[in-house]
């Protein structure tokens, strides 16, 4: 389905903020923003050329000194100011979620909570950022450790949570004694305006925060920029395979978070019902936009299968699908044509594959918004580890049940995946889901929880091909992401025994 291409539906013109103020883009270069409900063009956005992305860094550049030198309980208040300011926004924020992205209100508002949980965790930030202190470690000999900032850092956000995501890193590196530099996603970039709005009302000085939009060209400079200490990155697996090793190349640090194809093991005593309610929400939520949205659904034995199934399939034929911001819609429309004609393919290659399509969204249309990006849910069994639709991430309302004859053939299935994001388990079983959680190959696992997205003072992120580098985002792995140690041995002149000593220092 391609998008009317109306001139008359283009409502403004975006800016890039550089510096604590709106900047027009000069690269001549612009992408349109469309509002997927619609498939109108509502906005375009300015896309950043090198040079542009280097006045944001050097923005960044003179402002970091004063701010790595501020008290980080100052800084703490900043990120105080902003919570307020998040609460009192979040309606407004939502809308803008819903208009640019297409997911459904509730959605939207419950995106803006996670990322403020993060926001209320980067308050705590004199806490958090406190070193080690042993006294006396030799004759007259103190040592002690400190966590200090990098510098200027970036980060490279996705479609599918464009408040969300920033805000798993604008706080912690923010509250860290950094100056960032967000290059959020081309499709829905309004919400990183709104995001810097708030955080110079917050009392965030000029110049610690800039947001600059771009396509693969603002990318790339910033994975050439040499004043850059360290990005972070969310979106798909090849690009984080990319931006992990020519960032770590070019000497940054580097978090990238990639893909996924996240699994429900379904067990034999598990509640069919509740399992499927568990299934709904976290497949079909924002169209299956979500790198922890549960795509397959394992289920232990054939009669837990076909009772699975028969408890799936009227649900996903019946989902209330629409324009988000219509009270009572369940699904949205995906974020481009493009990406659903995208996941229509992946539909189509289940089905050439052998996989049996229990509901068949491709053929949806809807009719208050019939030019919109909308697909129906697609439900198959007998899904097979060798298909396309079970070996790739589809990322979007795309749900396959894959039948395993016992808990063990269906840890095998987690464990050997090439992605290792998030996985859940239904059982009533304390020894099963014990063992599960101890012998699984992911990041992040839930029992009788179908989306196990930790909480801010924990940290998120996966295993094997979704997580490039070290650390994980957010919570204390963000702390240490965004700051680098540095250990003190002091020795004060009084005392201190006159001659050279010439072999290694020994201390204790």
């Amino acid at each position: 389905m391609s998008a009317p291409a109306e001139s008359n539906s283009v409502k403004e013109t975006l800016c890039h903020w550089i510096g604590g103020a709106r900047v027009a883009g000069d690269s001549d270069r612009y992408g349109d923003v469309f509002n997927p409900a619609t498939g109108a063009v509502q906005a375009r956005v300015p896309f950043a050329s090198a040079a542009e992305l280097d006045g944001a860094v050097q923005a960044a550049e003179q402002a970091f000194p004063a701010w790595a030198a501020m008290p980080a309980l100052r800084r703490a208040r900043c990120m105080f100011r902003l919570k307020g300011l998040l609460e009192a926004r979040m309606d407004d924020l939502a809308a803008i979620l819903t208009r640019e992205h297409g997911k459904v209100l509730d959605d939207a508002r419950g995106e803006v909570q996670r990322g403020l949980e993060v926001v209320e965790f980067a308050c705590a930030a004199p806490q958090l950022l406190k070193g080690e202190y042993s006294d006396q470690v030799g004759g007259g000999v103190d040592s002690y450790s400190l966590r200090q900032p990098l510098g200027v850092v970036a980060g490279i956000t996705p479609f599918n949570f464009p408040a969300m995501v920033p805000l798993w890193m604008i706080p912690m590196a923010l509250v860290c004694g950094n100056t960032f530099v967000l290059k959020p996603s081309e499709r829905d970039p309004s919400a990183s305006l709104l995001l810097a709005e708030l955080l110079a009302e917050a009392g965030v000085p000029d110049g610690v925060f800039n947001v600059v939009h771009g396509d693969r060209e603002a990318v790339d400079a910033i994975l050439a920029h040499p004043d850059i200490a360290a990005i972070s990155f969310v979106g798909s697996t090849p690009i984080a395979k990319k931006i992990a090793g020519t960032g770590v190349a070019n000497g940054k640090r580097v978090q990238a978070l990639g893909g996924a194809k996240n699994h429900l093991v379904v067990m034999p005593d598990a509640p069919i019902a509740a399992a499927a309610d568990a299934l709904m929400g976290s497949a079909f939520g924002a169209a299956g936009e979500r790198c922890m949205a549960i795509s397959v659904a394992v289920a232990v034995g054939d009669e837990v299968a076909d009772a699975l199934v028969a408890e799936l399939a009227p649900r996903v034929a019946s989902l209330k699908i629409g324009a988000g911001a219509r009270p009572g819609v369940e699904m949205g429309p995906l974020i481009t044509a493009e990406h659903r004609a995208k996941v229509a393919g992946y539909v189509d290659a289940g089905v050439a594959e052998g996989a049996e399509l229990v509901v068949d969204g491709r053929d949806y249309v809807n009719r208050d918004s019939p030019d919109g990006f909308f697909l129906g849910g697609c439900l198959f069994d007998r899904v097979t580890p060798e298909m396309t639709i079970y070996r790739e991430e589809i990322f979007g309302p795309v749900l396959c049940v894959v039948r395993a004859a016992s808990y063990a053939e269906a840890l095998e299935l987690v464990n050997t995946h090439v992605y290792g994001n998030g996985v859940s388990i239904f059982t009533r079983e304390g020894d099963v889901a014990r063992d599960f959680v101890h012998r699984v190959q992911a990041g992040m696992v839930g029992v009788n929880i179908p989306i196990p997205v930790p909480l801010a003072f924990h940290s998120f992120g996966g295993w094997k091909q979704s997580l490039f580098g070290d650390h994980h985002i957010y919570g204390p792995e963000g702390i240490r992401f965004y700051t680098r140690l540095k250990t003190v041995t002091q020795r004060w002149h009084e005392g201190i025994r006159e001659g050279a000593d010439f072999h290694f220092p020994q201390l204790g």
